[in-house]
C-alpha cells in the first residue's frame, strides 16, 4: 500500500514535487477536504501543502517513504489550519456539488444513491476528527491499522478503538436519520 518512492539524485527539487503532485495531489487533496469540509480552502491548503514540501524537501531524511513523510505534512497542516484563527472566525459558504444525469431512466436511483452517499458523507465528516481521520484513511484511502498508526503517530491499538468507536458513532448517527 505504501508506494516507496526514493528521492532519485538526478532530479531536481521541482521535478521531484512535480512528481509527488501528479502520484498523490488527487489523495491529498480528499485527506484535506475530510478534515476543512469546503472544497475551496482544501484546495487552497493543498497548493501550500506542496509549497512546505517543495521547500523541505532537501531537509527529507529518509526516515519513512516520501508518500508518508508527505502525508504526515498534509495531516499536521490540516489540523493547524482547523486551529487557526482564520478557520475559527471567517466563515465561506457551503460547498455545492453539481452532479450530472446520464439518462432519464437513472434518474431515480441517482438521487438515491446521492440521498445515501450525502447522508454518510455528512454523517462522517459531523463526526470528530479524531474518528473522521481513522474512518477517512481506513475505508477511503485503504491504509492498514499500522500504516495509519504511523501516519497519525498513535500506537496501533489507538487507532483500532477509534475505528470501532467512529464506526458506532456513525451507526447510530445513520441510524437516527
Amino acid at each position: 500500500m505504501d508506494d516507496v518512492m526514493v528521492l532519485p539524485k538526478e532530479q531536481s527539487v521541482e521535478e521531484t514535487v512535480e512528481s509527488l503532485m501528479q502520484m498523490y495531489g488527487q489523495s491529498i487533496l480528499q485527506l484535506v477536504y475530510a478534515y476543512v469540509h469546503n472544497e475551496a480552502v482544501a484546495e487552497d491548503l493543498t497548493q501550500e501543502i506542496f509549497l512546505k514540501c517543495y521547500k523541505a524537501l532537501p531537509t527529507y531524511q529518509a526516515k519513512s517513504s516520501l508518500k508518508t513523510w508527505l502525508w504526515r505534512i498534509a495531516i499536521n497542516h490540516a489540523k493547524d489550519y482547523l486551529k487557526s484563527w482564520h478557520n475559527q472566525n471567517v466563515y465561506t459558504a457551503d460547498d455545492t456539488v453539481l452532479h450530472n444525469v446520464q439518462s432519464s431512466e437513472a434518474i431515480e436511483q441517482q438521487i438515491i444513491q446521492q440521498d445515501e452517499d450525502a447522508a454518510l458523507a455528512n454523517a462522517v465528516m459531523q463526526l470528530p476528527v479524531i474518528y473522521r481521520e481513522v474512518i477517512y484513511l481506513f475505508y477511503f484511502e485503504d491504509y492498514t491499522m499500522k500504516q495509519i498508526a504511523a501516519l497519525l503517530q498513535v500506537n496501533e491499538n489507538t487507532v483500532k478503538t477509534r475505528l470501532r468507536k467512529g464506526k458506532a458513532l456513525l451507526k447510530t448517527r445513520l441510524e437516527a436519520l
